[in-house]
């Protein structure tokens, strides 16, 4: 079986890792250059959306911003999976916020934004505070805006208005702040006969709008909750691969946030702390095989290497820590790689994580040290 993957950063990096074990091929197609890439050497094995296409038997994606001409194409083949729907409303916040709606899965109250008047609009009917996201192109807090107050109105409607001018068909989606408890995720998957498996929920911790740590969880009443609305959502796209649900846990009640039709980074623990990747579920659900199983096998937490290029090498020496370099060029706050941090229980994770803390540098990673605080404390 051979399959191209949409995008050559790490995701297709880790898709290529799992595949092999199950005798799965993976090329990835740069979007940028046009060039069909080896997904872990990055050598140029040809050029050419449709001769690649030509020559494998399934084509995925790693992430939602993708050319529109592309997919178009990748779906006439009749070749793609999860869908363009559910790749489109992933890049895109209203079809995002519509497919919501529509599979009756609660979310922030929400309008959309294209002119001032819209904004005045936006203010009336959502409210302050409000959260403000470009509908295209925003990720890792990039795109994004909080509205307080009044005051701040002008100043957030001139920097909008250029984000909305700069980029064809481009419009922000305001949302009302929701006083959450804490951020969740359920990464999941859907095989092409309607099976659906999901793994644990995972507590993410965000630094600066980027993920920096996530944690599986046990939390039966959330789980039931976050795998019916995943369900749901998933069953309206009639999607078939992995799928990423991100929540906000507002006193014991899950509110999608986002959803990510893909492998997600809060699903890396998964490499060691499940029976199943979900690399491997992925590459499993579009092939036509069946799911694996996501039941967790050992206490788990991710971290995010994040603009660092190496490591103490102390790490190396820990029991239970499992450091994933993506190969890429350094660069301040790139994602160059995660560690993987396992404990046979709650308690030995909890202090592994401690130890992890002493050796690591506080300014690279402030959520592990902040999480060690509390635990000592």
């Amino acid at each position: 079986m051979h399959v191209l993957v949409l995008g050559a950063g790490q995701l297709a990096r880790m898709m290529s890792l799992a595949g092999a074990p199950l005798n799965i091929q993976i090329s990835a197609y740069d979007v940028g250059s046009g060039n069909i890439v080896h997904p872990l050497t990055q050598h140029v094995l040809g050029n050419g959306l449709e001769n690649a296409i030509e020559q494998v038997d399934v084509i995925t994606a790693e992430f939602e911003h993708i050319p529109h001409d592309v997919l178009d194409v990748c779906e006439a083949s009749g070749k793609f999976l999860p869908s363009t729907q559910a790749i489109k409303a992933g890049g895109d916040r209203r079809i995002e916020k519509a497919l919501l709606d529509d599979a009756d899965v609660r979310n922030a109250k929400y309008y959309v934004i294209e002119t001032r008047e819209d904004f005045d609009r936006a203010i009336e009917h959502v409210g302050m505070p409000m959260v403000l996201k470009s509908a295209l192109g925003g990720y890792d807090g990039k795109g994004q805006w909080r509205l307080k107050e009044t005051s701040q109105v002008e100043d957030i409607w001139t920097e909008m208005a250029e984000c909305i001018a700069a980029t064809p068909n481009q419009a922000i989606v305001a949302e009302e702040f929701v006083p959450f408890n804490r951020e969740v995720s359920l990464v999941g998957a859907r095989g092409k006969d309607g099976s659906v498996e999901v793994y644990p929920l995972a507590e993410n911790v965000h630094t600066n709008g980027v993920l920096s740590l996530s944690t599986a969880i046990d939390a039966p009443e959330l789980q039931e909750q976050a795998k019916q609305m995943f369900t749901a959502v998933a069953n309206s796209l009639n999607y078939v691969g992995v799928l990423a649900l991100e929540f906000f846990d507002v006193d014991g009640t899950l509110l999608v946030n986002e959803i990510a039709p893909r492998v997600h980074n809060s699903g890396h623990w998964t490499q060691q702390g499940a029976e199943t990747c979900q690399f491997e579920n992925h590459l499993r659900a579009v092939c036509g095989m069946p799911l694996g199983s996501t039941k967790l096998v050992r206490e788990t937490s991710m971290i995010n290497i994040l603009g660092e290029d190496t490591l103490p090498e102390a790490l190396l020496a820990m029991n239970g820590c499992h450091i994933h370099w993506y190969g890429k060029e350094k660069r301040a706050g790139r994602k160059m790689g995660h560690i993987n941090v396992c404990g046979d229980y709650t308690g030995e994770l909890n202090r592994k994580l401690c130890a992890l803390a002493d050796v690591l540098d506080e300014q690279a990673f402030p959520a592990v040290h902040e999480f060690a605080k509390q635990w000592q404390a």
